[in-house]
C-alpha cells in the first residue's frame, strides 16, 4: 500500500520577492546532504485522518508552527520512493530559529544495540524561488511550480531575494 503524507508549502512576500519555507531531515541519513534533500513540512497521514488535518498536525510536530487560515490546494506528487504527498501553501511569516522540532528514536550506529533520539527537522529557513528549487526533494518542486502558477508573471517577482 502506498504511503500518502500531507504537508504545506508556506510562503511569504520580502520586498517583492517570494519566499518559500523548507525543512532539513533530522538524523544521521540525511546529516552531509544537502541540495535535493530539503523539504516542504510534512508527514504520514494516519490511517482514517483527513490529509489537511494531518498537514496541520506534522507542521506543528516538525516546527512548532500553527497554520490557521485559508489554505491554497497544490495537489498532489509521487516522490521517488512511491510516496505520495499532498500540499496546500499558506501566506505566514515567522523566525525560523524559533522553530523546534519533536523527536524519533532509532538504533545508531547500527547494530550498536544503542538507541538514540534525533530531532525530525534539523534546520529550517526561507528560501528564495531558485535557491528552493534546488534544495527541494525533485517531486516536491512541483508545488513550488504551481504556487507560482498561482501568483502569475505579473503578480510577484520571483528573483532572488537580497542577503540571502
Amino acid at each position: 500500500m502506498t504511503r500518502l503524507s500531507a504537508g504545506f508549502l508556506l510562503y511569504r512576500r520580502r520586498t517583492g520577492h517570494l519566499e518559500v519555507f523548507l525543512v532539513h531531515p533530522g538524523g544521521p541519513f540525511w546529516a552531509k546532504k544537502d541540495e535535493g534533500a530539503w523539504s516542504i513540512p510534512k508527514g504520514e497521514c494516519a490511517e482514517g485522518e483527513e490529509p489537511l488535518a494531518a498537514a496541520r498536525r506534522e507542521v506543528a510536530e516538525e516546527t512548532g508552527v500553527v497554520v490557521a487560515g485559508d489554505f491554497l490546494p497544490l495537489g498532489e506528487v509521487r516522490q521517488s520512493g512511491g510516496k505520495r504527498v499532498v500540499a496546500w501553501a499558506r501566506e505566514m511569516d515567522f523566525d525560523p530559529a524559533l522553530v523546534h522540532s519533536n523527536t524519533f528514536s532509532m538504533e545508531w550506529p547500527p547494530k550498536s544495540g544503542k538507541l538514540r533520539e534525533f530531532p525530525e527537522v534539523d534546520r529550517a529557513d526561507w528560501f528564495p524561488i531558485a535557491a528552493a528549487k534546488t534544495k527541494l526533494l525533485a517531486a516536491q518542486v512541483a508545488f513550488v511550480d504551481r504556487l507560482l502558477a498561482e501568483f502569475g508573471p505579473t503578480r510577484i517577482d520571483e528573483t532572488p531575494c537580497q542577503g540571502m
